[in-house]
């Protein structure tokens, strides 16, 4: 017997129960999920157990600019996205009609400003984007001075949000300030400002909302009580953000409406399918993991990477600029980090020495080169002969926030070979994540017991050893780790739509491989670590002098 699901708000009582009459009905009922990333979106059919049926991709463009800048286009995302979902229906060859729910998950910590009638009025700043920061100062500072902040306004955000908005420029609210002074037309003509995430959900359902999960970001929210989380005057107040120009609030597992009829029509689904909140991809790669009980971490590897886990508490580090705040599933937090660069280090090798496009070569990488990446790193021993890369490529976040940091290759010699030095790539990368574990054991105040490895980066056999011996933790290797985001939203679908729960999924969450540590190589790591902190130590002047002008 079908009972009331508890993780549905008492708004959505009705829709939930309509939904379990419909799926009681319904033979092989599908959700389908979008995942929007930096390099282009991804998009699913999953059962409501997440057993994969099958996905498929569309590539975007980044356009890095001068000072700081990273935007992609909102209308390409959306076209990007129904041609891959056209695609996967036709691949699959399923019938479009037993697909029940959609749920999106995307990059977070980006701003798409829209009009009443929902059309983006400027390209979407991503969270790459930094050119906010001078907009920002005048919010932040003031006297008496702390770490960059006005000490009364900090106090504010700590106590109410368990954050403060970045001293990096890359927060949602230093985006509006930076549209507000470079843009003021389109700034004046803007009905909301929409994560990215929130965008996708307006195209699918002509809906104005955020969760809870995606607005924390702007800094505006008081998440004292997870369990009523709520706008605040006096925040709006201090950041001087227009409360009339953000989205209302939901959680992550409320419906928020149907497809509508235009867009159902185009890709072949029932005027009924339900769009589900969604959240971020930090959060959705939590839920996908399998890691959502307190004090189960994953590891993600993608682009970007973080080391989370899930706690029954608010917390804020400012140190390590790392905090606790809103998780995806309701009554949680999660506490948050973000290394900027990990996978894409090796995308750098990839298009910046191995296959660059200029007159040696023009030659296109072959489709299995991080395989043969992989390959040729297990040539090198452990330590890469000497050699430190640290994987500062485009700043830090955390566990230092440091914008004019940049990477390098420490101790090369003539020595060296290729394969130490894609080895120390992964090296550099796995030693930045051991900093964010080294942070994340002290503010819980407890050892991690083993890490869930999630992302592109985990496919890796080789980076998923290093991992284990760089942190010293036991690594499991997820199934298809490289769709867990999109795993993630089909479980925030299945919860609102009274499938499954929280509690089952980290009891049924399948694991590939588990990777132990070497104690002789975690014994060299040991002192590997040491050095790759030093480097940072006693450069970071150096690298405040030579980009000074970013």
């Amino acid at each position: 017997m079908n009972q009331p699901n508890p993780n549905v708000s008492p708004s959505n009582k009705y829709s939930y129960f309509c939904e379990v009459k419909t799926r009681c009905s319904m033979q092989n009922p599908y959700i389908l999920t979008v995942d929007l990333g930096t390099s282009g979106p991804k998009v699913a059919l999953f059962t409501p157990d997440g057993t994969v049926i099958g996905h498929a991709s569309e590539p975007n463009q980044i356009f890095l600019l001068p000072n700081g800048g990273a935007e992609q286009n909102p209308k390409e995302w959306w076209q990007s996205i129904k041609k891959a979902i056209k695609r996967l229906i036709s691949e699959t060859h399923i019938d479009p009609k037993q697909i029940t729910a959609v749920c999106c998950t995307s990059q977070w910590s980006g701003t798409v400003a829209v009009d009443q009638d929902g059309d983006a009025l400027l390209n979407a700043i991503i969270w790459m984007d930094a050119r906010g920061l001078g907009d920002l100062k005048p919010v932040i500072e003031g006297f008496p001075k702390v770490e960059g902040y006005n000490l009364f306004k900090l106090l504010q955000w700590l106590r109410k949000t368990g954050g403060a908005p970045s001293r990096s420029g890359k927060d949602p609210v230093a985006h509006i300030h930076y549209i507000k002074n470079k843009y003021p037309n389109e700034y004046n003509l803007t009905y909301r400002f929409l994560e990215p995430k929130d965008y996708l959900n307006l195209c699918f359902t002509g809906e104005f909302a955020s969760s809870y999960d995606s607005i924390t970001l702007h800094w505006v929210t008081d998440n004292r009580d997870i369990n009523n989380i709520r706008y605040d005057d006096s925040l709006f107040k201090i950041t001087q953000l227009p409360k009339e120009k953000l989205p209302v609030l939901k959680s992550s597992v409320d419906v928020l409406g149907v497809v509508k009829q235009d867009v159902a029509r185009e890709l072949g689904l029932s005027d009924d399918v339900k769009v589900v909140m969604g959240t971020p991809d930090v959060h959705s790669a939590a839920v996908g993991s399998g890691a959502v009980q307190d004090y189960e971490a994953h590891l993600y590897v993608g682009t970007s990477s973080w080391l989370t886990c899930h706690v029954p508490f608010k917390m804020t580090s400012l140190a390590y600029n790392m905090a606790a705040l809103p998780s995806a599933i309701p009554g949680k937090y999660l506490l948050m980090n973000e290394q900027e660069t990990s996978g894409e280090c090796l995308d750098f090798l990839k298009d910046q020495l191995f296959y660059a496009k200029d007159s040696f070569s023009q030659e296109e990488a072959p489709a299995d080169f991080y395989e043969r990446l992989s390959a040729v790193a297990a040539e090198s021993p452990a330590g890469s002969n000497g050699i430190i890369f640290t994987p500062w490529l485009y700043g830090e976040r955390t566990p230092i926030e440091d914008h004019t940091v940049r990477a390098g290759f420490f101790n090369l010699s003539l020595d060296n070979t290729r394969a130490d030095i894609i080895r120390s790539v992964m090296e550099g990368v796995a030693c930045n994540a051991r900093w964010l574990l080294e942070v994340l054991e002290k503010l819980i105040k407890q050892k991690l017991t083993y890490i869930n490895i999630v992302g592109g980066g985990a496919r890796s056999d080789v980076w998923c050893q290093i991992y284990a011996d760089v942190l010293n933790r036991p690594i499991r290797q997820m199934e298809d780790p490289v769709l867990v985001n999109l795993r993630g939203a089909c479980y925030l679908a299945s919860v609102a739509l009274g499938y499954t729960s929280f509690e089952k999924i980290s009891r049924t969450a399948k694991v590939l491989k588990e990777y132990t540590p070497n104690p002789a190589h975690t014994n060299l790591y040991n002192k590997r670590f040491a050095h790759f902190k030093e480097i940072y130590k006693r450069n970071k002047t150096l690298y405040k002098k030579l980009n000074a002008h970013v």
